[in-house]
């Protein structure tokens, strides 16, 4: 994967003004994106995915936006995609690959392509491709309560939503395909402790950790960490020697940078920089 790969436009207006199946919140100049149907545990429909991927839009095209947290709504990330949706489309499967390719796989590339962090915050289950939505972002908070499970071996499924890829990435191969295969359960101490979940807290804390996580990234240069971002996922498919010139490129543009300047500036003067993200 290259950089460019990661370029995707977010200059478009999103359709949806009025969100019906998530809340879209300002907490100062970070956004939290919440999937609102807590009766079917956040459970994923088609207008919930097409309004994930327009909020997803939104905060990445917005300039006052420093941060994101994807997170759910009563108690629950989500319960994965809407087992009606898939029990009635058993029997078109050139709809499903349609439909996945369509709407369901578009937040994940929209995390990814965003330069902003952008952190999960799961309380409760995050099964199926939520858990594949919440793998994508670049950090995670896990309730005590929570877990990430794939129940796609018992009902004949396969893992979907990039969640092959990310687990071989973030697990290795063997311990990947044994989650699959396995239908395994992660609570979240063993999700940290596998590398899948960056923090712990208590239950029903999770959303109030990640806005203060971004908060607090949202005082970083917003530069170096949307490069940074870029740099590493891109390392994942590419040699030590094309990620060292990825490295040099984005440190050339980051030292001739006005915020490497003000950086600089607030050393000698012994106060806080104040970054523009230029």
């Amino acid at each position: 994967m290259s950089a460019d790969t990661l370029a995707i436009d977010f200059q478009t207006e999103p359709s949806v003004s009025n969100f019906e199946t998530l809340l879209f919140d300002r907490h100062d100049n970070v956004v939290s994106i919440s999937l609102n149907n807590p009766k079917a545990k956040n459970a994923l429909t088609h207008k919930t995915v097409q309004e994930l991927a327009e909020a997803l839009a939104r905060a990445a095209a917005d300039d006052t936006v420093s941060a994101v947290v994807l997170t759910g709504e009563g108690g629950a990330f989500s319960a994965g995609a809407d087992i009606s949706v898939i029990s009635s489309e058993q029997e078109h499967p050139i709809r499903i690959e349609d439909d996945i390719k369509r709407y369901f796989k578009v937040p994940v590339e929209i995390i990814a392509g965003m330069e902003k962090p952008v952190i999960a915050a799961i309380e409760g289950p995050a099964a199926g491709i939520s858990m594949s939505y919440a793998l994508s972002c670049d950090l995670v908070v896990m309730a005590e309560n929570a877990f990430m499970m794939s129940p796609f071996a018992n009902i004949n499924l396969v893992p979907d939503g990039g969640a092959t890829w990310l687990l071989v990435n973030q697990l290795g191969y063997r311990r990947a395909y044994e989650f699959f295969a396995e239908s395994q359960r992660l609570p979240a101490a063993e999700c940290r402790d596998k590398g899948l979940a960056n923090r712990v807290v208590a239950d029903g804390a999770a959303r109030d950790e990640a806005i203060a996580w971004g908060k607090s990234l949202a005082e970083k240069a917003p530069m170096a960490l949307g490069f940074t971002k870029r740099i590493l996922r891109a390392a994942e498919n590419q040699t030590l020697s094309e990620t060292l010139n990825l490295e040099a490129a984005y440190q050339t543009i980051c030292s001739n940078s006005e915020d490497a300047k003000e950086a600089m500036k607030a050393f000698f003067e012994k106060r806080k920089p104040v970054f523009k993200g230029c």
